[in-house]
């Protein structure tokens, strides 16, 4: 991890003297201007560069900022007609005029563009109270078990898609659902918000964990059938099905109990670096396609060891292609390595992925983490 940490600072600085550079370009093309005009002939006229910098400025600085790299523009204009003594002339008039009007442009524009930036500031807040809402971080400590979470939204700007995870205790041991919804946009987002609900009901009065992925697929029949009777071309296939994985920890016993719905196999980390993919030993549709046949859930119940952890995640990991179509494969990059928390794990999957990819993913990614101590 230290290496990786390591190789992420260079890229850190070239992006900070990138952006240094970008905001340094206003002055640098007054100064710009002031020096081809020095050196060209008095034909060639700099007028160019006084006028890109209010524009240049604009988006990028701010209110101040821009009124004054358009007073330095207007002043540089009249220092190169004045070192011609040419102020009163026709051209110098037309020139000084323009660089005026574009500076006077340049404030209105930046105006425009801090007003917009609030509203996305706005929005970015009411978005983040969303996810809060809807998708709340579990608490660290549940049951004695150490939990972290993680949501990586593969558009950026976006808090919350179509994955999701919950974590909550119960009478019958510490519960979570992780599971990922087919669709984007605001369709999802209802999605994720009915089965988390229903989860969280579930997970405290159902005895058995396969009773509470029952109460999931009625959960979501019902919000299919509500979506379909609200849409207004019933002809439009719906594509409402969840893959979702869920799990238990009865409390005081070093097990786990597993229900897989069509869903990515948790990884088992053991103290000592060994991995165990846990793939469901028998074939499970995902939530919301009862109609296509019926297989009786059935939890499969795996020996949890002190010091290990079970990780979770939805396929906008395992799905996480490079620029040559190699997926990443968490199950042989964690083999043989050990974390000193689950949160330190999730920290460097997401590291890792981003270098995988070269800065993004093309889907949205959950990651649970859940350590024995």
């Amino acid at each position: 991890m230290g290496q990786l940490q390591g190789a992420k600072r260079p890229d850190g600085r070239r992006f900070y003297y990138a952006r240094a550079l970008v905001r340094a370009l206003p002055v640098l093309l007054v100064l710009g201007g002031l020096c081809y005009d020095h050196f060209m002939p008095r034909e060639l006229t700099a007028v160019p560069f006084f006028t890109a910098a209010p524009l240049v400025a604009a988006p990028l600085l701010s209110l101040a900022g821009t009124v004054v790299t358009g007073a330095a523009s207007l002043g540089g204009v009249l220092a190169v007609r004045l070192r011609y003594s040419t102020v009163g002339e026709a051209d110098a008039l037309t020139e000084i005029s323009t660089v005026a009007t574009v500076a006077v442009l340049a404030v209105a524009i930046n105006r425009l563009v801090r007003r917009s930036d609030a509203r996305l500031a706005t929005a970015r807040e009411i978005a983040e109270a969303a996810q809060r809402a809807v998708l709340p971080r579990p608490e660290e400590r549940i049951g004695g078990l150490e939990i972290a979470a993680r949501y990586e939204a593969a558009q950026a700007g976006a808090s919350i898609g179509g994955d999701l995870y919950a974590v909550q205790d119960s009478p019958h041991g510490v519960r979570l659902i992780v599971g990922d919804v087919r669709g984007k946009g605001l369709g999802a987002v209802a999605a994720v918000a009915v089965l988390i609900g229903a989860f969280r009901e579930a997970a405290e009065q159902e005895s058995t964990l396969e009773a509470v992925a029952q109460r999931l697929e009625r959960a979501l029949a019902r919000e299919v059938t509500r979506r379909d009777a609200a849409r207004r071309d019933p002809t439009v296939p719906h594509e409402g099905f969840v893959t979702a994985v869920l799990a238990e920890f009865p409390h005081g016993a070093g097990l786990a109990r597993i229900v897989n719905r069509g869903h990515p196999a948790p990884l088992l980390l053991h103290a000592d670096g060994a991995l165990w993919t846990l793939d469901a030993p028998w074939t499970a549709l995902p939530l919301g396609l009862d109609e296509l046949g019926a297989w009786p859930d059935r939890a499969e119940e795996v020996v949890f060891p002190a010091g290990s952890t079970l990780l979770f995640y939805t396929d906008g990991l395992s799905e996480a292609r490079n620029a040559d179509g190699v997926f990443y494969d968490p199950a042989v990059r964690l083999a043989g390595r050990t974390f000193p928390a689950p949160r330190a794990l999730l920290t460097t999957l997401a590291e890792e992925v981003r270098e995988h990819t070269g800065g993004g993913t093309t889907d949205d990614m959950a990651l649970l983490a859940v350590h024995r101590p």
